[in-house]
């Protein structure tokens, strides 16, 4: 009997977050062995970028059209931010960690939109919002001894992925395929700029870890979109907080780094936290439709 729609979706995103974050413990790996983030970034999206173009190659100049280029633009650079600064963040802090702290990002979408779209926020999603950054910062504890500035660079990656979620919202008459092509070509374009400046050879013994982080990567983007196309991002968006199993289990397996109580601790209330308001949001759709 063949899997509903919506189950083949949770099935879709739980592969896709399993894979985002294989990609993540190889971008780690590569910071380690002494590569830049951004020749690592540029990896990563000039191979996701070169699928996008053979996919859409039948298409093209019907999907390259934007009613609202400037914004494609500013997604392009928030999702190129948001790759740049949580690999950056990976060189000092551990996965498991950044992760946790990435996860705000559903809880600053929710704030983005009630601030730049007009749409409403009761007192409920307010105190999800807040309990979801009081975890962020039981993660990071400014003032701590354990406090790593790095921690902070993640932060801005959340914001930065939440803004490129904000500005999708606005962009949605373009299309999904428009969107897609769109933010993966600023990207690497952005990216391309910069790679000349920190780019070193590539050492034999790693152009293995570059080529998987770069399949691994578009496969996991690939399986995201069909995820979300097949069910109901409200229903699904909970199981992408495993991610931070993973992320913990791969920083234990390959970087012997394991959480501490209190990162354990801000994790679990900011997954509480973002489930609560993606509860909120599931019901507010409900009843509007």
């Amino acid at each position: 009997m063949p899997l509903p729609r919506q189950s083949l979706g949770v099935l879709a995103l739980l592969a896709s977050v399993f894979c985002f974050t294989v990609m993540d413990a190889l971008g780690k790996h590569l910071t380690l062995q002494g590569y830049h983030p951004g020749q690592i970034v540029w990896v990563r999206m000039s191979l996701n970028l070169a699928l996008v173009l053979l996919v859409l190659a039948p298409r093209l100049r019907v999907v390259v059209r934007s009613a609202s280029p400037l914004l494609q633009i500013g997604r392009g650079v928030m999702q190129l931010a948001s790759i740049g600064l949580f690999f950056t963040a990976l060189q000092f802090i551990g996965l498991a960690e950044a992760t946790a702290i990435m996860d705000i990002n559903p809880v600053l979408i929710t704030l983005g939109a009630a601030l730049f779209l007009g749409e409403r926020i009761g007192p409920r999603r307010v105190a999800g919002i807040a309990a979801a950054l009081l975890g962020a910062m039981i993660v990071i504890r400014p003032g701590a001894g354990v406090f790593h500035p790095a921690a902070l660079l993640a932060l801005l990656g959340a914001v930065s992925y939440a803004a490129g979620a904000v500005m999708t919202r606005l962009v949605r008459g373009d299309g999904t395929a428009t969107s897609i092509l769109w933010s993966t070509g600023v990207a690497t374009l952005f990216a391309s700029a910069v790679v000349p400046f920190v780019w070193q050879p590539v050492a034999p013994g790693d152009l293995w870890a570059f080529l998987a982080l770069g399949l691994i990567g578009t496969v996991a983007q690939a399986l995201l979109i069909q995820a979300f196309a097949m069910a109901e991002a409200a229903a699904i968006a909970p199981f992408g907080y495993t991610g931070l199993v993973w992320a913990s289990f791969w920083g234990w397996l390959f970087f012997g780094a394991v959480p501490d109580r209190w990162t354990i601790l801000g994790a679990v209330i900011i997954v509480t936290a973002g489930i609560y308001v993606w509860a909120r949001e599931a019901q507010a759709m409900r009843a509007a439709r």
